[in-house]
């Protein structure tokens, strides 16, 4: 695989990552000042395009959607699969093609 395409896929997943922990954040920020809401299917959406990490993280840092259950267990899945197609990937990346 060219290097240029690692670099992009890496830059992609920790911009997705930092985008979806500040989501997380600005929604926290939102729900405590009544303000309009970003719909938590969007929330979702980002963790499984990507950003499962950044979603586990902000979840316990802004201490937000942590009681829900439909988060409770769709992020920890999230990660587990993220995890996967990362290790996937460098298996390709490192053993196949080396």
């Amino acid at each position: 695989m060219h290097p240029l395409a690692i670099k992009i896929i890496f830059g992609y997943l920790l911009a997705m990552n930092l985008i979806t922990f500040f989501l997380y954040g600005w929604d926290k920020y939102k729900a405590k000042h009544d303000y309009f809401r970003i719909p938590e299917k969007i929330l979702l959406l980002f963790a499984y395009l990507g950003g499962a990490y950044g979603a586990a993280v902000g979840m316990q840092i802004w201490h937000h959607k942590t009681r829900k259950w439909k988060f409770r267990i769709a992020i920890p899945i999230s990660v587990v699969l993220l995890t996967i197609v990362i290790g996937l990937f460098l298996h390709r990346v490192l053993v196949l093609s080396g």
